[in-house]
């Protein structure tokens, strides 16, 4: 076995433990019992540990010098070293009990958040979030920063990405985005409501859900959906994705754009090398490409004409108080756009606005310019200045997400820098005359394959900004994502 070899070999032990644990942070989230919490927090703050352990310990770092000292000829090997030194050269300089700790922290973190978002009550999450800030603003010092701490957070999930960049773009984005959701909120106050009104039983919901997946190419073979809180797609191995959604017995849409936003996820991890799972090139590249692949099925496929000139009549089908509804007035409702209070089952116009208010608030947290206890204050304060309306209690404001719960302080900037990337890749591929028919026909293999070819076969050996530009031939450019809410819901 050579250099290489013995290098991959290494990282495949280390996949094996993060993926035990994967299964039991699933299995958390859906079916275990509220009982179990403080032995399933140790499991996962053991498992935790020991991958720390052993991706620090001399025996990978000394296989990693041995692969970098005869360092492959071939691209994509080489990418892994140089992956690996990054991931391994980041690992070691967090202390085993710190990361142990987190793990432990963040599964009660998130078990808290569960029972303060059913109670409303941010004061039941605030004291758990105290202690997941500060272990970030810890991690933040040891792996060190340019600008300011909230940078080394944000390039956990977008490699490369500055804060002040991501803050200049989003500030130069912000009187658009404003301007278009105010247009496109006054227009669909002209659209009656109440179209879609009655009742969808679940288990139909389910059938749908399933349905649709499938023709967008998920492979059931290799994946399932369940039910939880906050939907996510979570990958447990190869051949083994994922996803989860919620439902709501008066509006099927919601639960049907979720699948689709998670499949989406789910068709990217089904799409990485699976011989490479635990190295680089068979890791995703980056949320926001991670969200690219999300919102591009949910939004540019899901809330299509086309989308629903076919699927329409099948949900007529199982939801018969449907059969009445003609194609024009459901597709009013599809593309109605309102301020609302729930980022996940907020329109596209007025999604970003969403991501903009938090990634202001977490960066504010992270710096220390913001008390955890003053986080609704705030929250409220500046939802009411980008929405025009007060949150109505916790559930709906501040503890909608589950993401500072589970650690992921830095994340949010990905969903808007996913819409930016979503918009230019599909854009990209429908210049392609048997990738736009295809849409039109809603046969979705050639759109999936040419993602496949050009985003998801690369996995993590490119950067976010690499992939972008062998498949769109540009870096990400926002007037792609512009472009498609001004022609969707104002023009």
């Amino acid at each position: 076995m050579n250099a290489y070899q013995s290098l991959c070999e290494a990282a495949s032990e280390i996949a094996l433990l993060t993926s035990t644990e994967a299964v039991l942070g699933w299995d958390q989230e859906t079916y275990m019992p509220e009982k179990a919490l403080e032995h399933r927090a140790r499991q996962l703050s053991y498992l935790t540990g020991k991958a720390h352990e052993l991706l620090t310990s001399k025996k990978t770092l000394k296989l990693l010098e041995r692969a970098e000292a005869t360092m492959p000829e071939d691209a994509t090997q080489a990418a892994n070293v140089r992956g690996l030194r990054r991931d391994i050269h980041r690992a070691t300089k967090l202390p085993k009990k710190l990361v142990e700790e987190e793990s432990e922290v963040c599964a009660l973190g998130k078990a808290a958040w569960v029972e303060a978002r059913a109670k409303s009550d941010f004061a039941t999450f605030a004291p758990h979030l105290d202690k997941i800030l500060g272990i970030a603003r810890k991690k933040a010092d040891l792996f060190g920063y340019e600008d300011e701490p909230y940078d080394a957070l944000l390039d956990l999930y977008e490699r490369n990405a500055k804060t002040r960049e991501v803050a200049a773009l989003f500030e130069k984005l912000k009187p658009q985005l404003a301007d278009i959701a105010r247009e496109a909120a006054a227009k669909s106050k002209k659209v009656k409501p109440g179209a879609l009104k009655g009742r969808y039983p679940i288990e139909k919901q389910k059938i749908l859900n399933r349905e649709i997946a499938e023709s967008l190419g998920y492979d059931f073979g290799a994946g399932r959906i369940d039910t939880t809180a906050h939907p996510f797609c979570t990958t447990l191995g190869p051949g083994d994705v994922r996803l989860t959604t919620r439902y709501d017995e008066s509006d099927f849409l919601s639960s049907l754009f979720g699948v689709m936003h998670e499949a989406g996820h789910g068709l990217y991890e089904q799409g990485l090398p699976g011989l490479d799972y635990g190295l680089p090139s068979g890791s995703a590249a980056s949320l926001g490409i991670h969200e690219s692949q999300s919102r591009l099925w949910e939004n540019h496929v899901g809330r299509s004409h086309f989308f629903w000139a076919k699927w329409l009549p099948r949900a007529a089908e199982l939801f018969p108080h449907l059969r009445k509804v003609k194609m024009d007035a459901f597709m009013k409702e599809v593309k109605r756009s309102e301020f609302s209070f729930i980022r996940v089952e907020a329109d596209e116009a007025t999604y970003d606005l969403h991501i903009l208010l938090r990634f202001g608030i977490e960066r504010r947290l992270v710096k220390g310019e913001l008390a955890v206890k003053n986080v609704p204050e705030v929250w409220n304060a500046e939802y009411h200045e980008l929405f025009g309306m007060t949150p109505p209690d916790d559930a709906q404001g501040c503890l909608q997400d589950i993401h500072w719960s589970m650690g992921g302080l830095g994340y949010f900037a990905t969903y808007t820098l996913g819409n930016l990337n979503a918009a230019q890749l599909f854009a990209t591929a429908n210049k392609q005359r048997k990738i736009a028919a295809g849409v039109e026909k809603c046969d979705y293999a050639p759109l999936l394959q040419w993602l496949r070819q050009k985003v998801h076969a690369h996995g993590a050996a490119l950067t976010p900004q690499e992939i972008m530009t062998y498949a769109t031939g540009k870096p990400t450019d926002a007037k792609w994502h512009i472009k498609h809410l001004r022609e969707r819901y104002v023009d």
